[in-house]
């Protein structure tokens, strides 16, 4: 049913007034359990009554439903887990595609880093599949009160843009509400806009525990009536009245009465300053309303005002656009110019705001511009508080900016902070250093410590994003006993959640085993038959990689595993689907189309190396060399899945090679074993300076400061293995049935922790599995192999050479 209003007239239809007043009675979804088809319905419904030059007032029995709003603080809960979804609701996996600076966290494949999981970032179907599985939701208890608007007391003025929920009216008594309603009872048709307005101000007023019985009152439901009456000749003032009236009211945000007031709110917009404009959007924040086309309003009108915004204005204007969860692509540029400008003036909790308008609206500055707001966060960062601290980092992590200074002041800030923050904080901190690859052992041993004690306030989402940061960063179970197995029960105790957020079991129990725990109970329920149907339901290709990689590692570090595992079926289809992406992507690499040629030349040939994925479920390549007994190379490319040709150079283009190569004792200790005497060697070997263009140091902070001339005896005594290196080959391989295999990996700066020789944990997890499979590992090192790039072919052979034939 409906209530049409034209031309500020209402016609109320038969027992319109009696359903209305039974409002209160009948339940309804939390605001955040709302449908995305019932959130689309309801703006198709706004759209066709605008259309048509007027309002419709539906008729809503749930409108009632709502949940009290009585302290600054009553939003922080919500706020939080509205944050956590922003991502899923508005954005698919590839969210941050637009920003070159993006975090390497996606669950595909990436093309720069080789094989990157993201497992915790994307929001599954809202769609329930049916299920073993029972869901019932659960609200969680914050651990830690957060003033989410706590940005508001750091200038007056703030008062003329926002509504600030610590100064609730002056509270009246019931006794003195009554003659209000006698009075409109009375006035009746007779009323002017100004009684209206009047009228819902006073009884905004009435105590918090009495407004249930406020709403449900007859002359009140007469009076909202009314309101829609006069809607069209409220003044500004008026009309931003009574839209504050119904916060301190509790309307509740599905409450058809604001379906007009926000469709005359964005038919006025043309008409009301920057700062009415910013109050407005504010009040619908409070509300707890979403109203996307006023906002659209706002933003087209901040065009206009840019010369009226100043630093109080900005700010407003970022927190709006964070709680919209949308940041127009031609208001990008002009905020970013205007944060430049009045940075130097925001304060520490502002700078925190604007940090999180950003990150919640997914909003990519430039490089320059972020590293200049973390600048000005790192000169008063002793002075943010938790919340606004937490928020830098988030952006950070979206932006995927490495701050190196601002790092190092958490390593201090955060240990002394772990014991008053709350778990989500705490997960948002150690998220932050998990995807920029930052580890700092006193930051992950104060959050492990600290965890524990926070279980009963972590969401699965919690539970899971913590494993999968300290599995990412090889913390291990020994450097805190207590961390693994806490929330391991927490994920167990919170397991009804799965069926809605399945990606959440997969995400936790990766984590998990990177560190090479498997809790089996909740192995079996992420590989059992229902939960993999319903993962696969969700139509989210990244649940299958998910739950492949899952899989594989079970296979291999569980070998007495007698649970459920994936089809058959399942594995092939995923692995076919890796490795077509890789041989797109990964395979056409300089770097390993450069390693894939030199082995060849150096073993014999292109039977002698295969590239291929050896375990697919670790999602990256490797190149397979085969030797036998003897150390002579055993062809294996029949193992090899169909490859694309590669370009090889001419066995004459290493005739003409006559240049320098940096001189190591493993090469000199080569080329020595592969000459009858030293006289022969001196004869060859002339040590000259340098080039000028020098390398960079090594990992041990060393530098080659002489090269080696080749002649073409020492080309052929590098690529064919002397009498001496068999025998010693020969005896290094005794022991051995079968070929010796190799996995030749080509790593880069992204399969480590930053500044240091810590694997990641996808990475550290393969090296593992490689061993258990048998396989040898030989690692050409990012930053060794890339500066070989630019070396001669005889220098890539000889350096290749030592790798292979050194891991015997």
């Amino acid at each position: 049913m409906a209530t049409r209003v034209l031309c500020r007239r209402v016609r109320f239809l038969p027992g319109w007034r009696k359903r209305f007043t039974q409002a209160q009675l009948i339940h309804t979804k939390p605001k955040e359990e709302i449908t995305d088809e019932e959130e689309n319905k309801k703006v198709l419904e706004h759209q066709d009554a605008s259309f048509r030059g007027e309002y419709r007032l539906h008729y809503n029995p749930l409108s009632y439903h709502h949940v009290t709003r009585n302290s600054a603080n009553s939003h922080s809960q919500t706020d939080n887990y509205e944050e956590e979804q922003c991502f899923s609701a508005q954005a698919p996996s590839c969210w941050q595609q637009s920003n070159r600076y993006s975090v390497s966290c996606s669950r595909h494949l990436s093309s720069s880093k080789n094989t990157l999981l993201d497992l915790a970032f994307n929001k599954a179907s809202e769609t329930e599949a049916p299920s073993a599985l029972s869901y019932n939701r659960k609200q969680v208890p914050p651990d830690v009160k957060v003033d989410t608007r706590a940005f508001l007391k750091c200038r007056p003025e703030y008062t003329s843009l926002s509504l600030n929920l610590t100064q609730r009216p002056h509270p009246i008594e019931w006794v003195d509400v009554l003659p209000l309603l006698q009075k409109v009872s009375v006035l009746k048709g007779r009323m002017k806009p100004s009684d209206v307005s009047q009228f819902l101000v006073e009884l905004s007023k009435l105590q918090p525990d009495k407004m249930p019985l406020l709403l449900s009152d007859q002359r009140f439901i007469m009076l909202l009536q009314y309101s829609v009456e006069h809607l069209r000749i409220f003044s500004e003032v008026q009309l931003l009245e009574v839209l504050q009236s119904f916060v301190w009211l509790e309307i509740p945000a599905s409450h058809t009465v604001l379906d007009v007031f926000e469709a005359e709110l964005r038919r006025q917009a043309n008409q009301l300053t920057l700062h009415q404009l910013l109050l407005a959007a504010d009040l619908w924040r409070c509300i707890g309303r979403q109203v996307p086309q006023y906002l659209q309003c706002l933003y087209d009108s901040v065009h206009l005002h840019v010369g009226q915004v100043g630093a109080p204005e900005l700010v407003q204007l970022l927190y709006i656009i964070g709680e919209g969860r949308h940041c127009p692509k031609d208001l990008i540029r002009p905020v970013e110019q205007l944060l430049m400008r009045h940075l130097s003036q925001l304060h520490p909790e502002e700078v925190g705001t604007v940090c999180l308008g950003l990150f919640k609206s997914q909003t990519s500055l430039s490089e320059g511009a972020v590293t200049r707001i973390v600048d000005r966060a790192l000169s008063f960062v002793t002075e943010m508080g938790d919340f606004a601290m937490v928020n830098v980092l988030k952006y950070l992590r979206f932006s995927y900016l490495y701050h190196r200074t601002w790092l190092e002041a958490m390593a201090q800030e955060v240990p002394r902070r772990t014991h008053r923050m709350g778990v989500q904080g705490l997960m948002h901190v150690t998220l932050t250093c998990s995807a920029l690859h930052y580890r700092n052992d006193s930051i992950l041993t104060s959050v492990a410590e600290s965890i524990p004690s926070l279980v009963p306030h972590c969401r699965s989402k919690d539970s899971s994003k913590l494993l999968w940061a300290f599995g990412t960063l090889g913390f291990l179970p020994i450097q805190s006993p207590g961390f693994y197995p806490s929330l391991i029960d927490a994920l167990r105790k919170r397991k009804a959640e799965f069926q809605r957020y399945p990606e959440h079991l997969l995400t936790g129990l990766l984590g998990l085993a990177f560190v090479s725990q498997f809790p089996e109970d909740l192995v079996t329920l992420a590989l059992s038959p229902e939960f993999v149907y319903l993962s696969l339901r969700n139509s989210q290709l990244e649940l299958k990689k998910d739950m492949f990689t899952l899989d594989g590692a079970v296979a291999l570090e569980l070998p007495q595993w007698k649970g459920p595992r994936l089809s058959g079926e399942l594995r092939e289809e995923v692995a076919e689907m890796l490795w077509k992406f890789a041989q797109s992507d990964v395979c056409l690499k300089p770097e390993v189309l450069e390693a894939e040629s030199a082995l060849q030349d150096l073993l014999g040939g292109d039977k002698f190396v295969c590239k291929r994925m050896i375990l697919p479920h670790t999602r990256s390549i490797d190149l397979e060399v085969h030797l036998d007994s003897n150390g002579q190379p055993v062809p294996v490319n029949l193992l090899c899945p169909k490859q694309s040709a590669t370009m090889i150079p001419s066995p004459q283009s290493l005739e003409k090679i006559n240049s320098g190569i940096p001189i190591t004792d493993k090469l000199l200790a080569q080329l020595i074993k592969g000459k009858n005497t030293t006289d022969s060697l001196a004869s060859s070997v002339k040590v000259t300076p340098t080039p000028c263009q020098r390398l960079p140091p090594d990992e041990g902070g060393r530098l080659f400061d002489s090269v080696l001339d080749l002649t073409n005896d020492m080309i052929e005594t590098l690529t064919k293995p002397s009498r001496r290196d068999s025998t010693h080959q020969d005896s290094a391989c005794q022991g051995f049935k079968g070929p010796i295999k190799i996995a030749v990996q080509i790593s880069s700066r992204n399969h480590y922790c930053a500044q240091s020789q810590q694997l990641l944990g996808l990475h550290a997890m393969k090296r593992r599995h490689l061993k258990i499979a048998g396989y040898r590992v030989v690692e050409l090192s990012h930053q060794e192999w890339s500066s070989m790039l630019r070396k001669s072919r005889a220098a890539k052979l000889a350096y290749l050479h030592c790798k292979i034939y050194d891991n015997l």
